[in-house]
């Protein structure tokens, strides 16, 4: 394979999670810090909203992408298992069955035989979980990778509106600089997350950052009609 052939599938599993979680830290922390100061909130309130949103946050991705991660290897340990039975008792079948998929990908009979023969002499299982059930090693689910993954990055992008709520103290800033920071992340989010993936760079940052700016806006009006309100 020529040295700029560079695949990405790789990353898919922890980019997704990683994506996720920063995106999701930034959003939801950005939205609520808008809140609560569009509602006239203390500095104090909002960097105490901030940071249990950041501790909540974190800990909720990291469960959710968990369990949800953990259904998906548990379907595939299954498949595998019942796969590998399968194997064991019908070994004649599961070649015929491993040769019929190579026939229909456009191989003549006689060597899609070949081949089967040839990678069931090698790997049985792993043969038909790549080409029957569509399970390969490099997109398997791995939940602690995505939970860790999830968790991490959720934190990390909450921190980012965090921070800037810490440092600008004065009321009538706070809001703004907030809001400008948290896109301006965003935007930065979408590109390197792009780049990684190889996609094209400018709708991403255009999705994240508008999603983005939405939610705030949302978030800081209700925080704005209670605060009006109250």
């Amino acid at each position: 394979m020529p040295a700029s052939h560079f695949h990405r599938i790789h990353r898919s599993g922890w980019l997704r999670a990683a994506v996720l979680g920063a995106n999701d830290g930034i959003v939801s922390t950005a939205s609520l810090i808008a809140g609560v100061a569009a509602a006239q909130g203390s500095h104090g309130a909002i960097l105490t909203a901030g940071l249990a949103g950041l501790v909540a946050g974190a800990l909720s991705m990291a469960a959710g992408e968990y369990v949800s991660v953990k259904s998906q290897s548990d379907v595939e340990r299954a498949d595998l298992q019942l796969e590998q039975s399968s194997l064991l008792r019908n070994s004649a079948v599961e070649l015929q069955e491993l040769a019929d998929i190579y026939v229909n990908r456009g191989l003549p009979p006689a060597l899609a035989m070949q081949v089967a023969q040839a990678l069931t002499a090698h790997d049985a299982l792993d043969a038909h979980a790549r080409d029957e059930l569509g399970i390969s090693k490099v997109t398997r689910a791995r939940p602690v990778q995505a939970a860790v993954a999830s968790a991490l990055s959720f934190a990390t992008g909450a921190a980012l509106p965090l921070v800037l709520a810490l440092l600008v103290r004065r009321p009538d800033w706070q809001l703004p600089a907030v809001a400008l920071g948290s896109v301006a992340c965003l935007a930065l989010l979408g590109a390197v997350a792009a780049w990684a993936g190889g996609a094209p760079k400018t709708r991403a940052v255009a999705r994240v950052s508008l999603l983005g700016i939405a939610a705030m806006g949302v978030t800081a009006g209700v925080g704005s009609l209670f605060g009006v309100a109250g």
